[in-house]
């Protein structure tokens, strides 16, 4: 019997497949809109330029403080603290202090910014974030214990643990978004070549509006639509902010909800390419291997 998945869950189902396609090599591509997963430890250090990168991402220290230029603002993360950001905001570590004899040690989690925005009810700390906010994590939602059985989970674990761990970093956000966000940096500063505060809610209005309707044809000016914006000009802003296309960007969103719908139900092929938006079987199938290297049923079947 076939069993479909609200779309509520789908955003779980995606999380589970981006935490397959975890690998280095992506982390810091600027050319990429989207990176891997991954958490990784190092020595702080500093950078000789700016990086930027398509990852939401935390950074904790620990036995020390790091100093960093955000696109021309100063930010500290103090010894002990957290930063949570969009890493599109070109930014660089400019100076590490050491607070004791052992070298300072840096937890970095990369969050792949899609997989973040289709996290649910974080509207706020989405456009925070997007609009070149830093924020500082309170000290009792994300401490050494925790970091180290995400990272320990994410060494020894399958794809399901990642999942967990994807999951569990949700429910970090959404209770960070219980109370006043503490900004090391505020929004609303230049960042991605001058996206203000307001551009990023524009942004951010159109992702949600292309997440909600992914089913339906999604013409870019139904879409610029809840922008109020000119067409032109808000897919201008759209390009900018997310550096990809919309039209790239609602293909990526279509086959991550294929992808989960092929994972996670027995749902025909055909059934699976009209709840994900595509036009016809052959235009499903066509994206699909063009984008994950095999078809649908070899996706279903590995």
């Amino acid at each position: 019997m076939s069993r479909s998945i609200p779309f509520s869950q789908i955003e779980f189902r995606f999380l589970k497949i981006m935490a397959t396609s975890a690998s280095t090599s992506g982390i810091y591509d600027p050319a990429r809109a989207f990176g891997d997963f991954a958490i990784r430890r190092l020595t702080p250090h500093v950078m000789d330029a700016p990086h930027w990168h398509g990852h939401v991402e935390i950074n904790r220290i620990a036995g020390g403080a790091l100093h960093y230029d955000f696109d021309g603002a100063p930010v500290i993360v103090p010894e002990g603290g957290a930063a949570l950001f969009w890493a599109g905001v070109p930014h660089r570590a400019i100076k590490v202090t050491q607070a004791g004899s052992a070298p300072p040690v840096l937890t970095n989690i990369y969050l792949p910014l899609d997989a973040f925005l289709l996290m649910s009810h974080l509207t706020a700390l989405q456009q925070a974030l997007l609009a070149g906010g830093v924020i500082a994590l309170p000290h009792g939602l994300l401490d050494e214990a925790r970091l180290d059985g995400w990272h320990d989970d994410l060494a020894g674990g399958g794809e399901d643990m990642r999942a967990i761990v994807l999951m569990e970093l949700h429910a970090l956000f959404r209770r960070l978004c219980q109370r006043p966000f503490a900004c090391l940096r505020p929004p609303g500063l230049a960042a991605q070549g001058g996206a203000h505060s307001a551009n990023i809610r524009h942004v951010v209005a159109m992702i949600r509006h292309i997440i909600e309707n992914l089913e339906r044809p999604l013409a870019n000016a139904d879409v610029a639509r809840v922008t109020g914006l000119h067409v032109n000009y808000a897919l201008n802003i759209f390009s900018r902010v997310m550096r990809m296309p919309m039209k790239r960007f609602v293909i990526r969103m279509r086959l991550a909800r294929a992808r989960a719908l092929l994972s996670e139900s027995d749902l025909p092929a055909a059934t699976i390419a009209a709840r994900s938006g595509f036009g016809s079987l052959s235009q499903f199938y066509e994206a699909f291997k063009a984008a994950y290297g095999e078809t649908p049923n070899a996706a279903r079947a590995g």
